[in-house]
């Protein structure tokens, strides 16, 4: 088998050839499908090895002082034998991972053959392709949780042991100090725990991360910001806790500890950062310095590590395997969410490589993880299932009456997106009247009454529902509630307009469609737009039929969202790209005609901007860039197409160009970026009152959603996901 392992005399990294370890009593042997890469702990390895002797020695004062003590016992021939024999010997690298039990030993009886499990230690758990783990280092991994998921195990299992370690109460403030990968997970822990989070980090990418995460601000140590948001939220006394999550040479965090912590405030150290606490500061605030021990109680205790001798949990609540079982039950139940800290996979056999480019700097992450064969075999052509309707009773759009009164719309929701850019386009249009307005507060909809001429105002969504006199029902709520309002409707009868994204998951599109069958009502439209831009549908014809495939290129410059967002409130509302990027697939699947047939997905380390390709059955492909790092001052939007000679240029719906034998270019719009809300309301209202067609074909809508989907597969898959057309 194949393991990687590091010299570190020389510091030469290489990936062996080596024995497959024995099964023995007491564990099971493993089939690696991932393992991590500790960026912080290993990284400090594989430097360490590259230094000097001198360097080393500087770095490791602790074993200068053993060698010195074996001088005294043993002398310095023996003594020198002994260190170089040791240094010159190659050491095992990494300590969590995911694999398939492939044999049971002897007093094993929880596990069975093709098990999986999540694994611990850096004896038994290491970037091998087999292991053989002992039975209080391993746990099974729970149903629903992807093995690339359950691989962070150990360190989660790390950082939850220092959350423990500070003792966390509802309403506590707590500031984590590094936001690497063990600080990223301890910020979720304490946000699950129903702790505020303040983070710092000279890092703002990973500022923007842990914000993302659940962290009420971040920002860089230096910054006055920090102090203040402390401040702002503990009234001026300090945080509760504080979690030494970094490393280093430097004491900043232990000063900056003190400086932020309240009088008896708690201070947890779980990384390996300098710790010349200021005796002063600590002894005035009479501060409660703690250490956290790796994964949790039996950590370094050889009867509780190798002989599997557990701890009554009367009397030890949380040891290491229970600490692990307990991280992999959080992430099973989407409290922790691991997947954004995954900046790279790399297969297995790159191993050598990708240290070398974490060691060097060019690759910037927080988690990477290592793909083994035999999983890389299994994942290299994921595949999502975009569902087929057929609503009951008929096989293409639902019938619908046609409105000879003026057509009466409800509107859920009236928040910024309604009230700016739909409802002023409704408000005194012929043949439409203003219903009802439906929020969860009284005074949001009493304001939407009086602003747009609402005949009525409520809180009660079933009344509206009920209402046989309304034709239509705008759903324009946060992004989480959209599936399940839209269902309602649908089942209730009404024709819907639900804003992007119809769903947030693969089940919620399924509860979706599950109504129209069960209803036969297929009159649904969601807020896709840019397609109905005239600026965009002018370029379209001017650039007309094609006969070959197609490139399409479409920039989005989404740049970076204010601080409280709730579309940075991801464990609820989604990603952004999830409840944004259906926008622009639409626009490109109507550019190209068809519907995409593959996605692939990635993301640059250490960023939120994504790299979406999609695949058209002809060939053709589109690539949105959505990147939230450029500049404020670029446009937003900006579209390429080309194909047969052609190429139709596309400038944030301000201009238009399309180049061919003969130049088309639009003049500059005299007013304000016309993105198709008007034309669309227009033509949904059409099909209202004449019950036509809708102005989007249901499967469209749907095939659209699924692509959206696909993209979170597509990055935890690295590989392009299949957009299979259920039958």
């Amino acid at each position: 088998m194949k393991q990687v392992v590091q010299n570190y005399k020389s510091g030469e990294l290489a990936v062996l050839d080596v024995p497959v370890p024995g099964c023995k009593p007491g564990g099971v042997l493993v089939r690696t499908a991932y393992s991590l890469i500790s960026t912080g702990t290993e990284l400090m390895k594989v430097s360490e090895a590259g230094m000097s002797m001198l360097g080393k020695a500087r770095s490791r004062p602790d074993q200068v002082a053993k060698v010195m003590q074996s001088v005294a016992t043993n002398g310095l021939p023996a003594t020198y034998r002994k260190v170089m024999g040791k240094l010159d010997s190659y050491t095992p690298l990494g300590y969590s991972l995911c694999g398939v039990v492939e044999q049971v030993g002897a007093g094993i009886d929880e596990v069975k053959v093709g098990d999986l499990v999540a694994c611990a230690g850096n004896e038994h758990a290491l970037h091998a392709e087999l292991n053989w783990v002992p039975k209080n280092l391993y746990t099974p991994v729970p149903d629903g949780l992807a093995p690339r998921q359950a691989a962070f195990g150990t360190v989660g299992s790390i950082a939850l042991q220092g959350v423990r370690q500070g003792e966390p109460q509802l309403g506590e403030v707590a500031l984590v100090i590094g936001l690497g990968l063990i600080g990223q997970l301890v910020v979720q822990l304490l946000t699950a725990s129903g702790v505020r989070v303040v983070g710092v980090d000279p890092d703002p990418a990973r500022c923007g991360l842990a914000e993302r995460m659940g962290a009420a601000t971040c920002g860089d140590p230096a910054s006055a910001a920090v102090a203040a948001a402390v401040a702002e939220l503990t009234d001026g006394h300090g945080v509760d806790q504080v979690y030494l999550a970094a490393g280093g040479a430097s004491n900043q965090p232990v000063e900056l500890a003190a400086e932020l912590s309240r009088d008896r405030g708690r201070v947890v150290d779980i990384g390996k950062c300098r710790l010349d606490l200021p005796w002063n500061a600590y002894y005035e605030k009479e501060l409660d310095v703690r250490f956290s021990r790796s994964y949790g109680p039996g950590r370094y205790d050889p009867e509780y590590e190798l002989e599997g001798r557990d701890y009554p949990i009367g009397y030890v609540r949380w040891t290491e395997r229970r600490n692990l079982a307990c991280f992999l039950d959080l992430a099973a139940r989407g409290r922790v969410d691991v997947e954004p800290l995954i900046s790279h996979v790399a297969d297995f056999d790159d191993a050598v490589e990708t240290y070398q480019r974490l060691k060097d700097g060019e690759l910037k992450a927080v988690a990477v993880l290592f793909r083994y064969p035999e999983h890389a075999g299994e994942v290299e052509a994921p595949e999502v299932a975009v569902p087929t309707v057929k609503p009951r009773g008929g096989t293409g759009s639902t019938p619908a009456r046609s409105v000879t009164s003026p057509v009466r719309l409800a509107f859920v929701g009236a928040g910024n997106y309604a009230t700016s850019m739909l409802l002023p386009h409704l408000a005194q249009r012929d043949g439409l009247e203003l219903s009802t307005v439906v929020t969860t507060t009284a005074l949001s909809a009493a304001n939407a009454k009086r602003k747009f001429g609402f005949a009525e105002a409520t809180t009660d969504l079933d009344a509206v529902l009920g209402d046989k006199t309304i034709d239509a029902v705008f759903v324009v709520t946060r992004h989480s509630s959209h599936a399940e309002l839209t269902r309602k409707a649908l089942l209730a009868g009404k024709t819907v307009f639900v804003e992007k994204p119809l769903a947030l998951t693969e089940d919620e599109l399924a509860g979706v469609l599950a109504a129209v069958e069960e209803s036969g009502n297929d009159r649904l439209q969601v807020g896709f737009n840019r397609r109905f831009a005239p600026l965009l549908r002018e370029a379209r014809k001017r650039f007309g039929a094609r006969t070959g495939p197609a490139s399409l290129r479409y920039l989005v410059n989404a740049g970076r969202l204010q601080h409280g967002s709730w579309y940075l409130r991801e464990s609820t509302e989604g990603t952004r790209f999830a409840g944004e990027g259906g926008h622009f697939i639409d626009t490109a699947s109507w550019l190209l005609d068809a519907d995409p047939v593959s996605v692939y997905a990635a993301a640059p380390s250490g960023t939120e901007d994504l790299q979406i390709v999609l695949r058209y059955p002809d060939g053709s492909t589109a690539t949105i860039s959505y990147v939230t790092t450029g500049a404020p001052g670029f446009p937003k939007e900006t579209l390429d197409l080309v194909a047969d000679g052609k190429v139709l240029r596309l400038d944030d719906f301000v201009r238009a160009s399309v180049y061919s034998r003969k130049r088309w270019v639009s003049s500059r719009l005299p007013k304000a970026r016309d993105k198709g809300q008007s034309a669309e309301l227009a033509a949904f209202i059409k099909a209202v009152r004449i019950g036509g067609p809708m102005p989007v074909p249901l499967q469209s809508l749907v095939a659209t959603t699924s692509a959206t989907l696909a993209v979170r597969a597509g990055l935890a898959g690295g590989a392009p996901v299949t957009l299979a057309r259920a039958r």
